[in-house]
């Protein structure tokens, strides 16, 4: 697959499509589907934001090396280490993204992750348009549990969110990163610290080579290809 991945959505998910006439789906579509379309502007950042929950799987045995005319073998058991997190923010238009292993998805661990963005790569942003999916925690509000009222207002502030429609989380441009960072990954990660630095090697490479993803769904596709999905208007 290219670095480039090119997206058809249509293809994908109409399992988990809401059924004809869906004029809230339809509008939360076009909305991010109009956003996808505005030209790279480093004031107005466009990132999507999304996050992975990881089991951790340890070797009972240790692996067998491959040698020659053999390949590495790996014992069928495992030992389950629980799970851990993992935040990721993709900017497609800049080929950049973080990664961000935590214990938990809390409002909180949201809120910091947020906040390090905020304060961090695009602290000279004026506002930092966002897209992700309709999380419980994916929220302003998740600021004002984690910092005071003044410091969550002042972050909250430099947010423009666009969530896309329930069911439709296929738009999210950081599913096709995580999907790239699954496939690269290990089979078997036995603990956190183990997550964070085989996420924090992906993350060095791909920002490196300025990886993004060519999407090219617009909403005039949409009006055609899933032309099922809008409202019947007499």
């Amino acid at each position: 697959m290219s670095e480039k991945n090119q997206i058809k959505p249509w293809l994908r998910d109409e399992w988990c499509i809401p059924p004809h006439g869906s004029g809230e789906f339809v509008w939360r579509m076009e909305d991010v589907l109009d956003v996808y379309r505005r030209p790279y502007d480093a004031k107005y950042p466009q990132v999507c934001i999304d996050e992975k929950s990881w089991q951790l799987v340890a070797d009972v045995r240790d692996p067998l090396p491959c040698r020659r005319g053999r390949t590495a073998r790996r014992d069928y058991e495992y030992k389950r280490n629980g799970t851990a997190n993992v935040f990721v923010a993709f900017e497609p238009l800049a080929g950049w993204r973080h990664y961000d292993v935590t214990d938990r998805r809390t409002a909180v661990d949201f809120a910091r992750f947020m906040r390090g963005l905020l304060t961090g790569r695009y602290r000279d942003a004026e506002k930092v348009v966002v897209v992700m999916d309709n999380l419980n925690t994916h929220s302003p509000g998740s600021l004002f549990e984690a910092f005071p009222p003044d410091e969550a207002k002042g972050l909250a502030t430099r947010l423009e969110i666009h969530p896309t429609p329930k069911h439709g989380s296929w738009m999210n441009m950081a599913e096709i990163d995580l999907s790239v960072l699954v496939r690269q990954l290990p089979k078997r990660v036995p603990d956190k610290v183990a997550l964070a630095a085989a996420v924090a090697a992906r993350e060095r490479d791909r920002n490196h080579r300025k990886a993004g993803a060519d999407w090219r769904f617009t909403t005039a596709d949409a009006r055609v290809k899933l032309k099922r999905l809008y409202p019947v208007v007499n």
